[in-house]
């Protein structure tokens, strides 16, 4: 599976195309199919989104978990402090 991420223009944060809009949730992510790089396009063109690119990903009974660590660790948080990682279970929170 493919998803999207990039970074929100405002705040920097990393965020995941949800479909419909971006979230900060990996868990939101949906699968970006054959128009994924029409929709990076488009997100970028409109400014809602900065440096997005396609990430592979899998999906499993604990949800959706990019399959290189870097996106891993921006999609969970630090892998050193944990109070600072972000928790999958918490109500997902949407950035646009």
């Amino acid at each position: 599976m493919k998803i999207i991420t990039g970074n929100d223009l405002k705040t920097g944060a990393v965020i995941w195309w949800t479909g419909q809009g971006w979230s900060l949730h990996v868990n939101e992510a949906v699968e970006a199919g054959e128009d994924g790089a029409a929709t990076i396009a488009a997100e970028e063109a409109a400014r809602r989104v900065n440096g997005a690119y396609l990430v592979d990903a899998t999906q499993d009974a604990d949800g959706i978990r990019p399959n290189h660590i870097k996106e891993r660790i921006r999609a969970l948080g630090p892998t050193v402090r944990l109070d600072l990682s972000l928790d999958p279970s918490a109500t997902p929170a949407k950035v646009l």
